[in-house]
């Protein structure tokens, strides 16, 4: 049974920026939006909309972490082509596809995987912050951070690029007792450090090679 691992912001808080200090065979990286990392990596990425094409490739990836970046716009894309069609079943087959590689993901691949959902964040009138779907009728059909025990989300703190580890009331995040110190509520942006500090959490690796240390972000 793989982790997931759910990421989500405001564009522009450092979600894609934050797989940087991966390295080649340590990650792979499903790009759906076919745009340009904001760096230069030397990891192996692929493009895609399509779930089929999704899946198998991430039967066929030998890296234990797997990124699917802007993961939201598959919804989009799929809700964008079904647009012109009327009633409530578009919106059954919608929720069901990307619960149905949520769940893919969990069952189906190997114990040592670590699957990251990266994702747009919508913020309602009265301050809640979720993942954004499209829409209240996909909403109250799958809660995707409720799929998941850990759920980030992406923060620029005083100039600085961070991830939220701890739930403001408003909010979806959550991480399991003890990953995270109390002075870690929000730490760098960076997935590779918080990929380690999963791994050492639940003793998915032995062998692991400790990440960057996870710096606490200045207050």
């Amino acid at each position: 049974m793989a982790v997931i691992c759910i990421l989500y912001g405001q564009s522009g808080t450092g979600k894609s920026s934050s797989m940087r200090n991966f390295k080649k065979g340590e990650v792979s990286v499903v790009n759906v939006t076919n745009k340009p990392l904001p760096f230069r990596a030397d990891f192996a990425v692929a493009t895609s909309k399509n779930y089929e094409q999704i899946t198998q490739a991430l039967k066929k990836s030998e890296s234990k972490s797997i990124i699917i970046d802007d993961s939201t716009y598959l919804l989009v894309d799929e809700y964008m082509r079904k647009s012109a069609e009327k009633g409530f079943d578009k919106f059954v087959q919608l929720a069901n596809n990307f619960y149905n590689l949520l769940n893919f993901c969990t069952n189906e691949l190997d114990n040592d995987k670590i699957v990251y959902f990266i994702g747009q964040s919508e913020v309602h009138e009265d301050g809640r912050e979720h993942f954004r779907t499209v829409g209240k009728m996909l909403d109250s059909m799958v809660c995707i951070e409720g799929l998941s025990t850990i759920v980030l989300k992406s923060v620029v703190k005083d100039g600085r690029y961070c991830f939220s580890t701890k739930n403001n009331g408003f909010d979806t995040v959550k991480t399991p007792l003890g990953m995270f110190s109390a002075e870690e509520e929000f730490i760098d942006n960076d997935l590779k450090a918080v990929d380690s500090r999963i791994r050492q959490f639940w003793n998915m690796s032995k062998n692991d090679i400790p990440a960057n240390k996870i710096q606490k972000a200045k207050e």
